[in-house]
């Protein structure tokens, strides 16, 4: 699936490192999860003059051209890359956020979506407070400031049981670092650490670049405390926790192929995802193609238990930048004929089965059915290796309302028409669980939300107005 049709909401990092490398450790970390943002990134940390902060509009490259912050130094740091899935695109909103408080000043950053934040806003606003962004994040710090608890982990905590959502939150202040995962396990967070460092990730792809090992998940609903000299402290029931409800789609797209994730490896579990799409829906074919690259692991496995030979028969340039932000319909298609290439000798005169790793708007989709037929594919087979994606997700993917989502009120056959497909089909959400191994939030595909989503549109509909 092109990047354009769906988009995480960002990707969070906390570290204390004794060596006082915290900062320039934090954007190593942040060039391994550039894969959930692309949008901004940026940095704050802690040294003997209090908290900084640096941040930018941009790749991690672009906004840390050296491969550092300049000016920041200290033990202790966070980090963010961010794709907008609340607020606008804009250096406001880039995070992480810094705030004056009668607790000192600290900094926040977050992954994922709050389904009550503009309620909440609403009634933060008419008790007086200020609002800089529109973002979910500045709404729990707004809660911080507000509440009268004596610590700030206190505050922390109430402000928590105020919010709804999905999210991986982390907070940086003098006293040392906090991280919470929302009690559904709805986003990912987990944490590594040896002698000297400790640090709170997103995905365990950023713990490697970090030379730390993958200790555990953070637990839903747990706090994870780091201090100033590196020691960890688990605090499991900090919220009460639900049942674990991960979004199928870290392991379907967004998550690194070499992270793992609840003790799987995403790259395993995408070749078992192509496995049971073989089994529940064969393609007579005469090789199989992948789109690269998150799709690459599913086709894999739809190849191998067809005992059909899997061809490289799409080229990627990786040199084209980020197709999604273009800024009109044309401009997108031509990046899209410029990043994916069919490669003509393998494609002429044969029947392909092209597994891709979702559906949701179907324009890249109908682009690659077109692409193949002009390279000479005799026939074309789009298998999915999900569900078709019908409902809107609330808890930090940015998908479009569900009237554009291609699979609405659409059946298989329809759907293959309109992409240019001689066949079409999709996993079933059965053969997700089995491929996965645990239940998790499949509510883009079934419209069942573990979590009550009220109020989501009121809060979807007052961000397109800012």
């Amino acid at each position: 699936m092109d990047q354009r049709e769906v988009h995480e909401a960002c990707g969070v990092v906390a570290l204390t490192d004794l060596d006082e490398l915290a900062p320039e450790l934090a954007v190593a970390a942040l060039f391994s999860l550039q894969h959930r943002g692309q949008e901004s990134a940026g940095v704050a940390s802690v040294d003997g003059e209090g908290l900084q902060l640096e941040r930018g509009m941009g790749l991690v490259a672009e906004v840390f051209p050296t491969g550092r912050p300049q000016g920041l130094a200290g033990t202790m740091a966070i980090g963010h890359v961010r794709y907008s899935t609340s607020g606008s695109p804009s250096l406001e909103n880039a995070q992480p956020f810094t705030f004056r408080s009668h607790f000192g000043t600290f900094a926040l950053a977050h992954n994922g979506n709050l389904v009550n934040a503009m309620e909440l806003r609403q009634r933060l606003e008419g008790e007086g407070a200020i609002f800089q962004t529109t973002t979910d994040t500045e709404v729990v710090a707004h809660l911080i400031a507000h509440s009268r608890r004596p610590t700030l982990e206190e505050a922390f905590h109430e402000a928590l049981l105020q919010v709804r959502g999905g999210y991986a939150m982390v907070l940086l202040w003098k006293g040392g670092l906090m991280g919470v995962r929302d009690p559904l396990s709805l986003r990912p967070l987990v944490f590594g650490q040896r002698p000297g460092r400790a640090a709170l990730v997103s995905e365990s792809c950023a713990l490697v670049a970090l030379d730390l090992p993958l200790i555990d998940d953070v637990a839903g609903g747990e706090l994870v405390t780091i201090d100033n000299q590196a020691q960890l402290r688990r605090h499991p029931g900090f919220l009460v926790a639900g049942p674990e409800n991960l979004c199928s789609f870290e392991y379907i797209y967004f998550a690194r192929p070499d992270s793992v994730i609840a003790g799987r490896t995403v790259q395993t579990v995408r070749r078992r995802l192509g496995e049971e799409l073989a089994r529940e829906a064969p393609a007579v074919a005469d090789i199989v193609v992948g789109v690269p690259d998150s799709s690459l692991p599913a086709a894999e496995g739809f190849a191998r238990t067809l005992g059909l030979p899997l061809e490289q028969g799409l080229a990627k340039n990786r040199y084209v930048g980020r197709t999604f932000i273009q800024p009109s319909q044309g401009e997108r298609e031509l990046a899209i004929r410029l990043k994916l290439v069919p490669v003509g000798e393998v494609i002429r005169g044969r029947r392909v089965a092209l597994v891709d790793d979702s559906l949701v708007r179907g324009t890249t989709a109908s682009h690659l059915v077109r692409l193949l037929r002009q390279a000479g594919a005799s026939e074309v087979h789009l298998r999915i290796a999900s569900p078709p994606y019908r409902h809107p997700c609330h808890y930090g993917i940015d998908t479009s309302n569900r009237e554009e989502l291609v699979a609405t009120g659409r059946d298989e056959a329809t759907i293959a028409r309109w992409v240019g497909a001689d066949s079409l089909a999709f996993l079933s959400a059965e053969g997700v669980g089995r491929a996965i191994g645990r239940p998790g939030c499949m509510a883009c595909f079934t419209g069942r939300y573990p979590l009550s989503v009220a109020g989501a549109g009121a809060k979807r509909a007052a961000e397109v107005g800012r």
